[in-house]
């Protein structure tokens, strides 16, 4: 991907990222205070006259929810609100359950909207919930959180977790709208914006060098939520995922790099039982550490590019090491392996790797040996890799 990023003006002003997937197309609208114009923005995209909106018990108490449903029904009737529970936990098949019988109690059809208020979690449950309701909802996306409004409000994946692994019950269901107001981050905790941050640092590392080179300047800034640098970030991040969705919508072949980091995380994610005490975040920095090492290690890229990624996520405060786990207990080689085994990206029974050739060059790998990938793990388990 070529190395295109533009610092940002110093007057904070909207940005808009087109998604082009044809009849699919979208358009993700990022910067401060624009919640406050959501409704017109949601009629215009979709037309519906009517809709429903998914938020979780956190975004109510924020106040979120009551700034939105205000800024909406001057334009659409809202048939009701559905109030889910916080946490990873809530992507399941229970969860998904309720929500949709939910959603038919408010008497949702076809030509309605569905809105996703809040994180990942929201957003993925209710994207794979309108994919299944009535054969087909339209859905809008707004992210409240980080991590979901520079990585997974874009794209179109959506689904639910499984003691099997993370994500592998889904569809991909493309939003109507992005709206990702940078406003809605001034309440979301410290952990939670490192969490997301990750993401951001995830796609410089695996196909921008100059935004790499402005993070490491800016990650301060980014943390401190200083609203050019957050909007820069986040637009950023979204250009270069609508650019990879544009060219592989169903990941078949290019869109597997934004899986960077994922291979080992999700393993670690799921090992962790989808809970507090590794969020997913969190997994995707300690994944993509631990991919970065492991490359180094195969001779795939220097040293001290690995050195660098694993030290500007120490910079964010993000774990890099498994001993970084808030567990009092650690993963076996054969736990680790047997959870990446169920990895949607396996083929023929292959494990697939994302690996770094330079900072700023991620590519697909099959040709990983699973001797390679049990030394590569008992030497992050013991802390000597």
């Amino acid at each position: 991907m070529p190395a295109s990023s533009t610092e940002p003006s110093t007057k904070v002003a909207s940005r808009q990222v087109h998604v082009a997937l044809g009849e699919r197309a979208y358009d993700v609208f990022i910067g401060p205070g624009l919640a406050a114009n959501a409704g017109v923005q949601i009629k215009s995209a979709t037309g519906a006259n009517r809709c429903c909106i998914v938020t979780d018990g956190n975004i109510e108490a924020s106040g979120h929810l009551r700034r939105l449903s205000d800024s909406i029904v001057a334009e659409m009737s809202i048939l009701g609100h559905i109030v889910m529970e916080p946490g990873e936990a809530t992507k399941c098949f229970t969860e998904l359950h309720l929500l949709s019988e939910g959603m038919l109690k408010l008497g949702v059809e076809r030509r309605d909207v569905v809105i996703a208020l809040g994180g990942g979690v929201i957003g993925d449950l209710t994207g794979f919930a309108a994919s299944i309701l009535r054969r087909g909802v339209r859905f809008v996306q707004i992210p409240t959180s980080l991590l979901a409004q520079v990585d997974s409000s874009v794209g179109g994946k959506t689904g639910i977790n499984t003691a099997q692994g993370k994500n592998l019950i889904g569809a991909f269901h493309q939003p109507s709208l992005v709206i990702a107001d940078t406003d809605t981050l001034s309440s979301l905790p410290d952990r939670q914006l490192r969490a997301g941050y990750a993401e951001i640092a995830k796609h410089a590392v695996l196909g921008d060098t100059v935004y790499f080179d402005w993070l490491e300047r800016n990650v301060g800034a980014v943390l401190a939520r200083e609203p050019g640098a957050l909007v820069h970030a986040v637009a950023r991040s979204v250009e270069m995922k609508a650019e990879i969705v544009a060219r592989d919508e169903t990941e078949q072949g290019d869109r597997m790099l934004l899986n960077l980091g994922h291979t080992f995380g999700h393993a670690f994610e799921a090992w962790a039982g989808f809970s507090d005490k590794l969020l997913h975040g969190e997994a995707v920095a300690l994944g993509t550490a631990i991919a970065a090492r492991f490359s180094a290690t195969l001779g795939l890229c220097p040293p001290q590019a690995a050195t660098r990624v694993v030290a500007h996520f120490k910079a964010a405060g993000l774990p890099t090491r498994v001993a970084h786990i808030a567990s009092n207990t650690a993963p076996t080689v054969e736990e680790l392996l047997n959870l990446m085994d169920q990895d949607k990206k396996v083929q023929a029974g292959r494990m697939t790797f994302i690996l770094l050739r330079e900072i700023g060059r991620a590519f697909i790998s099959r040709d990983v040996e699973r001797d390679q990938v049990r030394q590569c793990l008992e030497a992050e388990i013991a802390g000597t890799a």
